[in-house]
């Protein structure tokens, strides 16, 4: 057969640097797509083999590389119709290496584990038990692996099963210095290392746009982040099962069919672990025609997506399984968004609110685009096996607290937004950055794209149960200087919410610069305290947990006190309202005692009133105290603050710590910063 030659590769810088810092560590990608004509093995079966001989920039080289690979594909790698052949060859040469996929299964009544080579195309092959010790996986799901088979007809029971695994490697990576692997990150910029990563999944990073490639990336984070629960849903066609089917030895997708308790966590009759504590990522294909067995799937899904662990049997099983669920979408998302939710394609089981709501991030589907020829990359990217080995390795590590010392999560984030945002940033600074340096504009990005993701899912989950899912206003805080940024969602623009707002009874003013509504309700608003707790908040009325003490931190925080301020500015610039500190998000009582303790000598109600005051006086100005009442009211469960605000006769500025000033409106049920133009034509309209 005549050797191939390759065409020579268009190497640019990036391709040269990655092979000098990774050598044999990387692959020309478009090698793998030409292998892979005629070999139905997964990519990094086949980039195992090119890594081994074709790890090189020179045409001859790869050249002959790949006469090796293919040599080795035809005589270990047999296709299903050609089974018995090999077979016959295995008898007539006693022993012969083979490629191919293998699970492994106890049959209790013979008392023994018996092997089920995929393509050689045997149920009944003898294998060590210390290899099936060794490598669990083998009992869940199947292993692609080189083994070494024995033909033996002289020992054996009456039924003759000859074919004996005298020597079976899992194909994945045979070591992995994570301290090199960090040093060679450190030698490129993050743009740079961002294309090498979109390379090494097989795309060329040129076609895409950052939020293009981070969307790509965001497919990863359930390899690289533990217990992390992700969803995609979109048209067919772009490649969303890809990665979890083809690229990571450690991760396993079901696609379509019918699962079962057994199946995902523990089968009683047999005591084996299942999918959930052996793998890092079940990946669920097809998940509109998936069948759950039972009701208890769901329940049992919504424990272990809670608190990683799952209760089978007697005893309590950690585990650490990521948890991905892709499919198709039956129409537009847009229509989708305007007539329904973008989970409406989920099995009827499934669109359960309490199963939602632990999705850490809802992936859009729809803003990928078709794979076609010119997307895919012909350049240099990690040996898949190699990269999916340094995801596995960082899962290690965690990155959830990385924000906190130059952002602040907004009010309207609840501690499952908040741990969702968290654990999104985590894997992506972990992907992007695993030598733990990043720049602050970086983290940013980050973090806007993580509480995106993360409103995607509440914004669904408030059309599902709007009563217990309604604050969808996301923001941040910038800690240096105190401004709050709000994140929207693309498909969810501030006209749909307003004819969302009109469908639901809501008069809109209509003086509002377009993009910047305030809502009002008809009517009255209740006198007491129980009563606007009980209405819940609404664009007249806003609950504080506290107004000094950052929970997490159990210290007073500057940045929560700015919220407060923030808060009576809305109200002051839009048609007043009331503000009750002291309240938790879902209307529980909290009470102010864990601020009064912040108060030094005057730890009580006159004190924490002179402080507010105080506050409020410095940051808004005497003018807008005028038109401000605070009261107290106590609760069996603490002391409420309530805060009456008059609109204001005249525009009232936040003052920031560099002489600038920002306006803040109430909208809706959140208190929004206007930009210049939107701040000018909203003055203008409002006093005019």
């Amino acid at each position: 057969m005549n050797k191939q030659t390759p065409q020579a590769p268009n190497l640019d810088g990036l391709d040269r640097r990655a092979a000098e810092v990774f050598p044999g560590r990387v692959v020309r990608k478009d090698l793998v797509r030409q292998v892979k004509v005629g070999a139905n093995v997964p990519v990094y079966v086949l980039e195992f083999l090119l890594g081994k001989y074709c790890a090189s920039d020179d045409p001859a080289a790869i050249a002959t590389g790949l006469e090796v690979v293919n040599q080795t594909l035809r005589e270990n790698f047999i296709r299903p119709d050609e089974a018995e052949k090999a077979k016959a060859d295995l008898k007539r040469r006693g022993q012969h290496r083979l490629i191919d996929k293998v699970d492994v299964r106890l049959v209790a009544s013979e008392d023994r584990f018996w092997a089920h080579l995929t393509n050689f195309g045997d149920k009944y092959v003898h294998v060590p038990d210390e290899v099936v010790y060794r490598y669990d996986r083998l009992l869940q799901g199947g292993v692609w692996s080189q083994l070494d088979l024995l033909y033996n007809a002289e020992d054996d029971e009456a039924t003759r099963r000859p074919f004996y695994i005298r020597v079976l490697k899992p194909i994945q990576v045979a070591a992995f210095d994570m301290d090199d692997y960090v040093a060679g990150r450190a030698r490129f910029g993050r743009d740079d290392w961002l294309d090498l990563v979109v390379r090494s999944i097989g795309l060329e990073p040129a076609h895409y746009d950052l939020r293009g490639k981070l969307i790509a990336l965001t497919r990863l984070i359930p390899m690289v982040e533990r217990n992390y629960n992700l969803i995609e849903l979109g048209p067919w066609g772009t490649g969303k099962s890809f990665v979890y089917r083809e690229s990571n030895p450690n991760s396993i997708l079901i696609s379509g069919g019918k699962v079962t308790v057994a199946q995902l966590f523990v089968n009683l009759s047999t005591g084996r672990v299942g999918l959930l504590g052996t793998w890092d990522t079940v990946a669920f294909d097809e998940v509109a025609g998936l069948e759950l067995s039972d009701p208890t799937v769901v329940n049992m899904l919504k424990d272990y997506m809670e608190s990683g662990s799952f209760a089978r049997g007697k005893d309590e099983v950690p585990a650490e399984a990521s948890l991905v669920f892709v499919g198709n979408t039956s129409k537009p998302h847009q229509e989708l968004v305007r007539s329904a939710h973008l989970f409406a394609d989920l099995p009827k089981a499934m669109i359960d609110p309490a199963f939602l709501d632990r999705l850490h991030y809802y992936l859009p589907g729809w803003e990928v685009p078709k794979l076609e020829e010119r997307l895919f990359t012909d350049h240099f990217g990690f040996v898949s096996d190699y990269f999916a080995e340094a995801l596995r390795q960082l899962r290690k590590q965690s990155h959830v607290r990385a924000i906190d010392a130059d952002f602040a999560l907004g009010s309207h984030l609840s501690a499952r937004d908040e741990k969702a945002v968290r654990k999104t940033t985590s894997g992506l600074l972990k992907i992007l950055h695993p030598h733990g340096e990043w720049s602050h504009g970086e983290l940013r990005e980050y973090l806007e794209f993580a509480l995106e993701g993360r409103r995607r899912v509440k914004e669904q989950l408030k059309k599902l149960a709007a009563h217990d899912y309604a604050k969808t206003a996301f923001s941040y805080v910038e800690r240096d200087t105190g401004r709050e940024i709000w994140v929207e969602v693309p498909e969810q623009p501030e006209e749909l919410e307003r004819l969302e707002a009109e469908e639901a009874g809501v008069r809109i003013d209509a003086t509002v610069t377009p993009g910047a509504a305030t809502v009002a309700f008809e009517g009255p608003g209740p006198a007491s305290v129980a009563e606007l707790i009980a209405q819940g908040e609404s664009s007249r009325v806003e609950f504080k947990q506290t107004a000094r003490v950052n929970l997490a931190t159990k210290q007073r925080d500057q940045v929560i006190e700015q919220m407060v301020v923030k808060s009576v500015a809305g109200f002051l610039n839009a048609h007043g309202g009331t503000l009750l500190i002291g309240i938790e998000d879902s209307g529980q009582v909290f009470g102010i005692e864990k601020d009064l303790k912040t108060l030094g000598q005057k730890q009580n109600i006159d004190g924490f009133e002179l402080w507010l005051t105080s506050l409020l006086d410095n940051a808004l100005g005497p003018t807008a105290v005028s038109n401000l009442s605070v009261t107290f009211e106590p609760f069996p469960d603490g002391t409420v603050c309530r805060i009456d605000v008059q609109p204001g006769k005249s525009p009232t500025y936040v003052r920031g710590g560099k002489n600038d000033a920002d306006l803040y409106v109430r909208l809706n049920n959140s208190t929004r910063l206007l930009n210049v133009a939107d701040a000018v034509e909203y003055v203008r309209s409002r006093w005019r």
